[in-house]
């Protein structure tokens, strides 16, 4: 009972609303184009998100906690000796990988150009401003991270390759370089496996002999690429401004160089190739949107023509994609207002208004053609309302209820989080604008159905008698059925039983596929189609990958792309250097401590300064384990001030204690470097999580850290929760509803739908090759809204049907919202196409994610519920409940002949 009384008044207010707006057309016609113009004007406040690590990284994660806690240690303005490219990552940064083609990038031509290379950067200028009497020149030794002699500090890569070529030059023996840790002139070692790959060594197998294996040929044969990094500061606004503007030099003189050296191959990477090759996208997307946007208006129009030319309606097509884009612009108008910052990412947005929007349009279409004809324009909008609006406004809040959450501080991606934010808004002004400047152009084209125009030309169309005069072109041009008793006794024929069928979809479904799709011989092989999709559906669910770099969300062919692909050819045999820190003072005087940290870092390539203290200590015949005082002034005055040690300083932060006393090692640092496969990201994330818990039982308290891990850290979780929290608030949200508004079994069926709908794409875009990262889940919350606007509408249309049997419910479903939903589908398909054309990889995840949920959504509308519902529950009654969607009386008008009189009139309803 209290649902009839919500629904009965919910379709009231609607009925009202609908009367009202047909009042007033034109007020609702013109307030959203005005409204749209005035916020549209804000798109000189138009801004692009500058962070994109922070956008694509966990918000929250203990990973970013601990780099904040690095570099309040170990800022990289302190090193004075050596930078690990791997390990910091400052505020502005170039780096260049270099191939050879041919042979080795050691070879003598090869070293030679590459060090030439070295001297061009370092001596390359870049003027700020670039006019006017206050520029100035500004070069990289300007721009460096100096060490404590001023110098800029540079790849020690780059001394090994200048220490042979002098020793080639002087005709002496050259200088035996190992790998992935070498020795330099001065003694100290350096760990170059960052920055020398592709390595071939003398041993068996190409195998590179460590330190001390001794014998000829010992150490690197041969390489086939080369990485350099160039670090530079940004102290305040102007220097930022310059170190972008080299940043940009430093990729133009790399182009200019690789054009004339053809035997050498340049992968440029800058601090700023992420985001702007990130934001490329966005670019790339213009004209495929444009052309999405035209082939989806043609199949629009399509969807809307009839063969009747006063009762088609074209334009309602091209003017429901107009309302769309009027949305479209006045949320975005609001988000300039606010200061809102786009990205990449919002190029999904679209494509729910879209899909959101045309359902709505169809849905009223589809409405209006079975309403009275001879009703006044005002009855039958409000009829309209009455019949479409609480579905309508039920699957926006479906909407809204998935966006809403996922857009929540309870979203731990601000990428997901601001996606979810903006698309609720669109969604919203995206249903007003449905309320009111779609409805008001209904309206007028239901008035000029009443006055029998031309549903394109807005001319009066003859009626029969004075048409048949007219040529075949024209008769066929003005083909309409008027509403003439007067006609249809004259000519003696009966009226059109079904005028809808001049529609080609609704003819087709109402003719053909309704019957096919319920026949018994079919429904066999329809349940094996869903037992095969339900296969493949858990075949790939099990094969889920999380994909949690960033380079698979730009642009293809961009320098961030190909620089990862030369990185991960020719630099994936070592993983990151990991900084192993230890954040409090500890006593590294105790042989058990010593030992414990030696067990740690076991296992690994490492640069540890304890290790080579301890063996400092060995070599002079000196007890490892000595009193505190002696271990640290050993530490201070020996060992740091040999020159092959010195660089250590940089690793090792002391605290002063009373005045005379030596002080404490408060931190200190170790770095670590793992052997590592092709799955480099994977590995990494397991070894985060062993050394995390190893960290938590450990004497000694210690972080491990390394740029990388910021977007490793809880990732899966970050990334999926949106998904599931949305997921459970639309299944709470059907079941709140289904006590008081829906009926239970709509909120059943729709649930399952949208879980099986759910499996199907997350399953299938594995196979296709996608990986869970934040553009694929975006999509996945996106399907929940698009599949209950297919599937929501013939469930509601088959439950409350009373009478009959289930099979000419599903039939008379499918004819009235399975069309709908077919013409949707069509054009949101259609507008897919030029998409998938856009050479980006965040736009191919939204092709094939957006692809197969409307795949899945048309099979579960128009193939799967239409079978299962023939002999699942919810069963038909005989009886006709009051207040029910039944169907509205048809009243048909016949001439029986009888043997003694002619009865004219005989109606039955």
């Amino acid at each position: 009972m209290l649902r009839q009384v919500l629904q009965a008044g919910l379709r009231s207010s609607f009925r009202a609303l609908g009367r009202f707006v047909a009042s007033h057309p034109v007020f609702f016609a013109s307030a959203p184009v005005l409204l749209s113009i005035l916020l549209g004007a804000s798109f000189s406040r138009y801004r692009v998100e500058e962070d994109v690590g922070d956008l694509l990284a966990p918000k929250h994660s203990l990973a970013k906690i601990e780099g904040n806690l690095v570099d309040s240690l170990f800022p990289v303005n302190r090193s004075k000796h050596a930078l690990y490219s791997d390990l910091q990552t400052p505020g502005r940064y170039g780096r260049v990988i270099i191939t050879a083609r041919k042979g080795s990038v050691l070879e003598p031509l090869h070293l030679d150009t590459i060090l030439k290379l070295h001297r061009w950067i370092y001596q390359m200028q870049v003027t700020v401003p670039a006019t006017g009497f206050s520029s100035f020149n500004y070069s990289f030794s300007y721009l460096c991270l100096p060490d404590d002699k001023n110098i800029c500090i540079i790849d020690d890569i780059i001394r090994a390759m200048e220490e042979i070529q002098s020793a080639r030059s002087a005709n002496r023996t050259m200088p035996t370089l190992r790998y992935p840790i070498t020795q330099l002139a001065d003694g100290r070692q350096a760990y170059i496996g960052h920055q020398l790959g592709g390595v071939q060594g003398w041993g068996p197998g190409g195998a590179v002999r460590g330190p001390g294996a001794g014998g000829k040929g010992d150490g690197v044969r041969s390489a086939r690429a080369l990485q350099l990094t160039y670090y530079l500061q940004a102290r305040g606004g102007l220097m930022d401004r310059v170190a972008n503007q080299w940043e940009q030099a430093f990729c133009a003189e790399l182009q200019r160089f690789a054009a004339g050296h053809p035997k050498l191959a340049l992968y440029p990477s800058t601090s700023s190739s992420l985001r702007t090759d990130f934001q490329f996208s966005s670019v790339l997307a213009r004209r495929p949107l444009l052309a999405s946007l035209g082939v989806c208006s043609v199949l629009a129009v399509l969807c809307c023509s009839m063969r009747d030319c006063v009762r088609s309606k074209p334009w309602l097509g091209l003017l429901a994609l107009l309302s769309i884009t009027l949305s479209g612009l006045t949320a975005a108008g609001m988000l300039n207002l606010t200061g809102a910052t786009y990205n990449s990412t919002y190029l999904g947005i679209p494509f729910i208004m879209l899909g959101h929007g045309l359902f709505g349009s169809f849905e009223m279409l589809s409405s209006w053609r079975r309403t009275r004809e001879d009703q006044h324009v005002k009855e039958r909008v409000a009829t309209v309302f009455e019949d479409v609006m609480l579905r309508f406004s039920g699957s926006t809040m479906l909407h809204l209820m998935t966006l809403g959450l996922a857009a929540s501080p309870l979203t731990n991606m601000e990428a997901v989080r601001l996606f979810c934010r903006t698309a609720a808004l669109a969604v919203i002004v995206g249903y007003v604008y449905a309320l009111s400047f779609y409805s008001s152009c209904l309206v007028f084209t239901g008035y000029l159905e009443n006055g029998y125009r031309h549903s394109c030309f807005c001319r009066r169309v003859p009626k029969p008698d004075r048409l048949d005069s007219k040529p075949a072109w024209y008769r066929c041009l003005m083909y309409t059925r008027y509403q003439d008793e007067t006609h249809t006794h004259a000519t003696n024929s009966p009226p059109d039983p079904y005028p809808q069928d001049s529609h080609l979809l609704l003819g087709c479904v109402r003719r053909c596929y309704g019957d096919w799709i319920t026949n018994t011989y079919v429904k066999p092989f329809v349940v094996l189609l869903y037992l095969v999709y339900i296969s493949f559906g858990l075949m790939g669910f099990l094969q889920v990958t999380q994909g949690s770099d960033p380079s698979a969300l730009v642009a293809m062919d961009t320098a961030t792309v190909l620089y990862a692909r030369a990185q991960q050819r020719y630099f994936s045999s070592y993983s990151p250097v990991i900084g192993f820190y230890i954040y409090e003072s500890a006593p590294y005087w105790n042989t058990s401590v010593q030992r414990d940290l030696l067990e740690y870092a076991k296992g690994f390539q490492r640069i540890s300064w304890l290790e080579s203290y301890l063996n400092y200590l060995t070599d002079r015949n000196q007890s490892t384990s000595q009193p505190r005082e002696n271990f640290t002034h050993t530490l201070r005055h020996s060992f740091l001030r040999e020159p092959q040690f010195a660089h250590f300083t940089d690793d090792i932060i002391f605290a002063e204690r009373g005045q005379g006393e030596e002080p404490d090692v408060a931190a200190s640092r170790v770095f670590l470097v793992a052997k590592t496969t092709e799955n480099k990201r994977e590995e990494m994330s397991v070894l985060l999580d062993t050394l995390r818990r190893l960290s938590l039982t450990s004497r000694v308290r210690f972080l491990i850290f390394n740029p990388s891990f910021v977007y490793l850290d809880r990732y899966a979780t970050a990334v999926s929760s949106p998904l599931r929290h949305s997921l459970l608030a639309v299944l709470f949200l059907l079941g709140l509803s289904s006590l008081a508004l829906v009926e239970p079994l709509v909120s059943v069926w729709l649930g399952l739908t949208l879980l099986s709908v759910q499996f199907g794409v997350l399953g299938f875009m594995t196979l296709w090759g996608v990986e869970l990262d934040c553009m694929s889940v975006l999509c996945l919350i996106s399907a929940l809204g698009h599949s209950a606007d297919c599937s929501g509408p013939l469930l509601c249309g088959f439950v409350s049907g009373r009478g009959d049997s289930r099979t000419r419910w599903v039939r008379v479903a499918l004819e009235r919202h399975g069309v709908p939903s077919l013409q949707m589908l069509i054009c949101y398909s259609a507008a897919l196409v030029p998409v998938g054309s856009i050479r980006s990889n965040l736009t191919r995840t939204l092709f094939r994610c957006l692809t197969l949920t409307a795949g899945c959504s048309a099979l579960h509308t128009l193939a799967f519920l239409p079978t299962l519902l023939t002999f699942l529950p919810p069963s038909k009654g005989r009886g006709h409940r009051p207040g029910g969607e039944g169907l509205r009386q048809e009243v048909e008008c016949v001439e029986m002949n009888d043997s003694t009189r002619v009865v004219d009139q005989i109606t039955t309803v």
